[in-house]
């Protein structure tokens, strides 16, 4: 580079400022290299960081002499494209977040840290003849082989080593056995252009799901946006694989995002069965090289399928051709720590400046998308039939009021179940709550076990001896005597999982009871192995928490059952009421999905509340439109927007002086902005901070992030917001 060329580099770094920081280029850099969407290692005070080039300009406001000159530049070219800089720079503004930390959360863990932007080459492997026609028994005595011997029958064509990964940790020492055996061979990378797109035709599709098919794949060529309504069980996945085979065909890449790490493997599975080419999965589960490697095959146009939870959405796409979210309506699309982004938002916005169509897909679509519908932004697709003739679930509600329960079962329940297991049918009962028993109380004086850290009561976990605290995750030894008066009499109240699967075990001593829940499937391929024995009809009983509600498709479940629906019905969030009904209608969903009829029973304190009887006798979608009602009523979200500020502090006074001095901004704001607070946070304190929330409502979003705009540079400026942890999250999912 000439040194007479005056070069300043505008690199954006994850740090807690909104601003862009500038650099001479580093010694001996080539000039081609420096383009915007480049990696850049610059000095950060006594550190080195990874920051992302923005721009390159000729001058800067800084002193050229006192600027420091980046270290190295990581890439010999741009890692994110124009349209994906364009897309970072949207949600920047729209969600008024540090504009490194936004751009660095496009880039998965290894390359935020430095690390060089290669991907391993894959090893592919397969049978030789030998090997397929190989007598199992002979390996009965090397079981490790065996089971990768199964693996590999079990391919339509070569697989990786990293799929292997996934199946095994340990596999090259068996995998060497074999191919010395010659059982396997080494082989090229497996799609060839000449092979088919799919190795298994498409399953029947009904009228309404044939219409779905036709809308979206007659706008594969511009922006749409296409909210697929679907009843749980009316085959909403196979929609998406029909349309994605129109995409395929076309060249073009196709990114499905899923809210809950547990479907990725049953969905990858079925996408494989389905398709030749090259699949991408992407969670928090995978490691960092696995990441790495499914972002860079991505981004390079290798792979043409993404199958990923939230962190996926910003993965770059060369040849973008269609975005499907399923299951749009659920809250784990919204990030909740540091970017509190909306995947879903962002992936319609992303959509747009592509000019791609995008899929929502729900049986219990979300308040925001079915206002979007009544606005004529969405098109509705329905499917109102479950696939194969399925029929759907019967929905019951049981008065339990006054009858003598065993830990949370009726009689009349438990009668249910006998009567279903003695069909050989399996039974699913729901019970948001893990653990033994959410509280421990002395029977003498009244004391309850709470945490020291938080505004909440220790969960009692009776197999582990523990109690421990499901907020800031401090745990102690479950104690014998109450701390207060010293007596023995401690007794745990209420209900979780562990409690309910113990008075399982006892009403049903020769059935098999299968627990899932995060306690119960925290080692690593516990929940497919349970999964795989409950279709085989291993299981007679599931129990679960929310981790069961969505996705799952268990033929022979005919009962389920909702333990307690009545904790949802009383909440202080607004939002509460719409995340009830979908649960209860996700979890009805896992009822009766194949040839025998299902029945659902929720137990309740509340038999005649509106919103139980509305899902009961009318639909989701009435009862959605009657709340859709009271919100305009309320002029609540949809029909207006929010802005929630959060404060933490170790001292009361430092997070609400903090909080207080925002709406002394806001006030002299000239706007017709609703400010509601300070006040403190429904948990007041967590993990040892005090915490409060300052809230901002506003009839139209053009002047809430008006305010926004000039509010937060003026917030940077105070000396209270050096001391506290804050946060400003725009379209909150929940006031907590």
């Amino acid at each position: 580079m000439n040194s007479s060329e005056k070069i300043i580099l505008s690199v954006a770094v994850p740090i807690p400022l909104n601003r862009l920081f500038d650099y001479l280029p580093p010694d001996n850099c080539i000039l081609q290299h420096l383009q915007p969407g480049v990696r850049v290692k610059v000095p950060f005070g006594k550190n080195t960081k990874t920051g992302v080039l923005l721009a390159i300009k000729p001058d800067s406001n800084i002193d050229t002499s006192k600027l420091k000159k980046a270290e190295l530049i990581l890439d010999t070219s741009p890692l994110l494209s124009s349209k994906e800089l364009d897309l970072l720079y949207w949600a920047q503004t729209y969600y008024h977040h540090p504009i490194g930390d936004v751009f660095l959360s496009a880039f998965p863990t290894a390359l935020r840290k430095g690390k060089p932007s290669e991907v391993k080459l894959s090893r592919y492997f397969q049978l030789t003849e030998t090997g397929k026609n190989i007598d199992e028994q002979a390996l009965k005595k090397a079981p490790k082989q065996l089971a990768l011997l199964k693996l590999l029958k079990a391919q339509t064509q070569a697989i990786s080593s990293q799929e292997i990964t996934q199946y095994f940790k340990l596999w090259q020492a068996p995998l060497k056995a074999l191919i010395k055996k010659q059982y396997v061979s080494e082989t090229s990378q497996v799609n060839s252009t000449e092979e088919p797109l799919t190795r298994q035709s498409p399953l029947p599709a009904n009228s309404e799901q044939q219409a779905a098919i036709n809308a979206v794949t007659a706008q594969l060529d511009k922006f749409s946006v296409h909210l697929l309504d679907g009843v749980t069980g009316s085959g909403k996945t196979e929609v998406y694989l029909q349309i994605i085979e129109q995409v395929l065909a076309n060249g073009l890449q196709v990114l499905l995002l899923l809210p809950e790490i547990t479907l990725t493997p049953q969905l990858e599975a079925r996408f494989k069965q389905r398709f030749t080419v090259a699949i991408e999965t992407y969670h928090s589960q995978h490691n960092e090289t696995q990441r790495l490697s499914a972002w860079l095959n991505i981004q390079r146009g290798n792979s043409a399928i993404l199958l990923g939870t939230r962190s996926a959405l910003l993965t770059p796409l060369p040849r973008p051709g269609l975005i499907i979210l399923d299951e749009e309506h659920d809250t784990s699309f919204k990030q909740q720590e540091g970017f509190r982004f909306s995947a879903r938002d962002v992936a319609i916005v992303r959509a747009k400046m592509l000019n791609i169509p995008v899929i929502l897909g729900s049986a219990t679509p979300s308040f925001e998308s079915l206002y979007n519908v009544q606005k004529k932004r969405y098109q509705l697709l329905k499917l109102t039939k479950r696939a194969g003739g399925a029929e759907p679930p019967s929905l019951s509600l049981l008065d339990i009021r006054n009858q003598v329960l065993q830990e949370g079962l009726s009689p009349p329940l438990i009668r249910d179940i006998h009567k279903t297991l003695a069909k050989k049918e399996q039974v699913l009962l729901f019970l948001n709550r893990r653990g033994f028993a959410p509280t421990l109380i002395c029977h003498g004086c009244g004391w309850v076990a709470q945490c020291s850290r938080c505004d909440a009561n220790l969960v009692v976990h009776y197999r582990q001896q523990k109690l421990r605290c499901h907020h800031c995750a401090s745990e102690q030894t479950l104690p014998r005597q109450c701390t207060a008066c010293k007596s023995e009499q401690l007794k745990p109240l209420g209900l979780g999982t562990e409690r309910v699967e113990n008075a399982l075990h006892s009403l049903f001593p020769q059935k098999k009871i299968v627990r899932l829940d995060r306690d119960s499937t925290q080692r690593k391929g516990v929940l497919e192995q349970h999964l795989e024995a409950i279709n085989k009809g291993q299981v007679d009983i599931i129990l679960g928490t929310q981790m069961l509600a969505k996705g799952h498709h268990f033929p022979n479940v005919t009962l389920v059952v909702l333990l307690d629906v009545d904790s949802g019905l009383f909440s202080i969030d607004f939002h509460a009421a719409e995340r009830l009904a979908q649960l209860i209608i996700q979890v009805s969903g896992r009822a009766g999905r194949a040839t025998k009829k299902g029945r659902v029973i929720m137990q309740t304190r509340q038999p005649e509340h509106p919103l139980l009887n509305t899902l009961i006798h009318q639909s989701y979608q009435a009862f959605a439109e009657a709340a859709l009602t009271e919100r305009k009523q309320a002029e609540l979200p949809p029909y207006s927007y929010q802005a929630l500020f959060r404060a933490n502090a170790h001292e009361q006074e430092t997070a609400l002086n903090l909080l207080i001095a925002i709406a002394e901004l806001i006030n002299q704001y000239d706007n017709q902005t609703l400010v509601l607070g300070p006040v403190p946070a429904p948990m007041a304190k967590r993990a040892g901070q005090f915490r409060y929330q300052l809230l901002l409502q506003h009839s139209q979003r053009k002047q809430l992030h008006l305010l926004l705009n000039w509010l937060m540079p003026e917030i940077e400026k105070l000396k209270q917001a050096r001391k506290v942890r804050w946060s400003l999250d725009v379209d909150p999912i929940d006031l907590y």
